[in-house]
Parts: structure tokens; C-alpha cells; sequence
């Protein structure tokens, strides 16, 4: 029997923890040991604090992220608060090491803000509160090797420099929940549209995306990389209102899509050479050919075998364009075939030149 995966906590949630164990310092003298914070997701959550230090009228603490069994780059990140009275009145949230800046407009924060998203902002600023009821607080929250780490997520490309971003919308992270690839999906497009453009490139994975940069002259911006998640892109442009979708895809994932699996993971490999038997023959192929397909072992192998220019290739491309078009209606559909030599295969639908 497997064992249940454990959920674990966001950065937001765990800033929040943070800032409320160094305003407990500022307000007690002495350290907390650990912070009880109430979570968007509707419970309590207690966190362990580390390096609790109080000088004058400025406290610290930190907390260890534990995203639980979701990989995540921010697991094991340390999420630190510092915490200082001032003057004015309100909580003042800043950025600082290893928090990234925004940018690009189209995120949740606007651009020259850190960026700490509407949702841990309202965390950390109630878990303050609730311990510093009264007077001005600033709260900085930094993470050491922020830096580092961004160079692993998209965050430059959505414009968020300098380090992680701090997000969150429920405090908890589901175990292998795919919401983190989905919701930087959907903030890629926003950046997309903010910065005027009405193309966007969708890619299956780093080799078919990199075939994408060499054929069309885009901003980086117009290059979203979709993994598995393809009719989530697809509908989050048509829900959004992009004009013009392009998909970037090797043949295997392309047979996938085809064969309308909303996501593109190596299940059902059998079901789709089945599907492949059924086109080939559509696409006018000879019994000779026909029982070739009905052995082969794979998508990739059957193309290193025809070539792009093959019938069935078409056939392929033309009921992917299809089940694309169910997908996101009324937005103009257009697939680049990327080969497995790391060239382009083929242009199928609409494409610019």
C-alpha cells in the first residue's frame, strides 16, 4: 500500500509565521520557539522559529519551508522576517535579500514592487496585527539564497528579478498537485497581454521550445512553456482573449494531443498507436505500411521512420489542430513540429512566417 503524501506550507504562509514570531520578540523580550498562524486553506498551522534575535527596537526570526511531498524549488528554503516599529502608521511589507522586484506589468503586484503576492501581503500583515495591534510596523522578509534559487523557476522571464517570489493563496501546498506549473501558466499569459502581444508561443518541454526561439521573432515574453498542461493553455487563451495560440511540440506529444488527452503524460501510450493503426489507414497508407504501425513500439519511433513529410504526420497534425481548436474557440491555432534532431519538422494551421 503507498503511503498518503503529506501536504506541506507556501512561502507566504511561512513569511507569515516568521513576521509573527519576531513581532512576538519586539513585543515579549524573549523568543516564541514557534508561531501559530491561522491559514486562508481555514486552520491553524504551527511553525518551528530559528534564530530568534532581538535588538532595540528590531526583532528576527526565520522559518524552514517543508512543502511537503510536492518537489518544489523552495523546499528546505529559510524565509526570514525582520521586524521594526516606526512612526508612520500601517504595516509596511518590504522585499529584502533573495525576494524578487517586479518588473513587467500583468502579475498580481505592480511593476517596481516586491514581489509579495495580495495573499501572503493580508497573512503577514494579520499575523503582525494580532500581535502589534497598534503603531507603524515595517516588515522585511528576505530569503539568503533567493537568488540562487529563481535561476531554477521562471520568475525572470515574468519579470520578477532579483529572487523568489512569495506566494500563496491557501497557506498550504497540495502533494504533486500541478496548481504551481497551472498558476504560472496563467501569470505568464497576463505578462504576455500586458506587454501587447497577441502570439503566443506553448511549448511541451525545453527541446520543442527551443526549436520555437530559433522560428519566431518573439519577446521572451510570448514563450510560455506548458509542459503536460495543454488544454489548461489552450483554454486559459481563449478565456483570456488571445487572438493567436502556437504550439510547440514533438511528434510524440503532438499524437497526444491529438488523441485529445488534456494533458500529455506518458499514460495510454498503447490506446494511442492503436488511434495512430486507424490514421495511417485514413491517411491512405498500404497494408505493407499499415502493418509496420501495428509493430512499432512508439509515436517517436514510427516518425524517425517517415519522416515529417509523411502522410500520416499530416494526418496526425491535422487532428491535433482540431482537438486545439476545441479547446480555445474563436482563437487562431498554429502548431510548429519540432524535430528530435533539434530542428523544426514542420509547420501545420497558422503560423507566422
Amino acid at each position: 500500500m503507498s503511503r498518503k503524501l503529506r501536504y506541506g506550507f507556501t512561502t507566504g504562509a511561512c513569511a507569515a509565521a516568521a513576521a509573527r514570531g519576531a513581532a512576538l520578540l519586539l513585543r515579549e523580550g524573549k523568543p516564541a520557539g514557534c508561531a501559530e498562524i491561522d491559514l486562508p486553506a481555514g486552520f491553524c498551522a504551527e511553525f518551528e522559529l530559528h534564530a530568534e534575535n532581538i535588538e532595540g527596537e528590531v526583532a528576527r526570526a526565520f522559518v524552514i519551508k517543508d512543502a511537503g511531498d510536492d518537489p518544489d524549488v523552495t523546499h528546505g528554503v529559510e524565509v526570514h522576517a525582520r521586524v521594526r516599529r516606526i512612526s508612520s502608521d500601517g504595516v509596511d511589507i518590504r522585499a529584502g535579500v533573495g525576494v524578487g522586484r517586479v518588473t513587467k506589468p500583468g502579475l498580481a503586484v505592480p511593476v517596481g514592487e516586491a514581489a509579495i503576492n495580495p495573499v501572503p501581503r493580508r497573512m503577514i500583515t494579520d499575523a503582525v496585527r494580532e500581535v502589534l495591534p497598534e503603531g507603524g510596523v515595517e516588515v522585511t522578509i528576505s530569503i539568503p539564497d533567493g537568488e540562487a534559487r529563481a535561476e531554477q523557476t521562471l520568475n525572470a522571464r515574468l519579470g520578477i528579478l532579483g529572487g523568489l517570489s512569495i506566494l500563496g493563496t491557501s497557506g498550504v501546498v497540495k502533494p504533486i498537485s500541478h496548481q504551481a506549473w497551472t498558476d504560472t501558466m496563467a501569470v505568464a499569459i497576463d505578462v504576455a497581454i500586458a506587454a501587447g502581444l497577441t502570439t503566443l508561443v506553448c511549448s511541451t518541454g525545453r527541446s520543442s521550445e527551443r526549436v520555437a526561439l530559433q522560428e519566431f521573432d518573439l519577446p521572451e515574453e510570448g514563450f510560455v512553456m506548458m509542459g503536460d498542461h495543454v488544454a489548461f493553455a489552450a483554454e486559459a487563451c481563449h478565456r483570456k482573449g488571445l487572438p493567436h495560440l502556437l504550439v510547440a511540440a514533438q511528434f510524440a506529444k503532438l499524437v497526444k494531443i491529438a488523441c485529445g488527452h488534456r494533458q500529455t503524460h506518458v499514460r495510454h501510450s498503447t490506446l494511442d498507436l492503436q488511434q495512430l493503426v486507424a490514421w495511417g489507414h485514413d491517411a491512405g497508407l498500404d497494408h505493407a505500411e499499415a502493418k509496420q504501425l501495428e509493430l512499432a513500439h512508439t509515436a517517436r519511433e514510427l516518425f524517425l521512420r517517415y519522416g515529417p513529410q509523411h502522410p500520416l504526420v499530416r494526418r496526425v497534425a491535422a487532428q491535433a489542430l482540431t482537438v486545439l481548436a476545441g479547446w480555445a474557440p474563436g482563437v487562431s491555432v498554429g502548431i510548429l513540429l519540432a524535430g528530435y534532431d533539434g530542428k523544426p519538422a514542420g509547420r501545420f494551421g497558422v503560423c507566422p512566417d
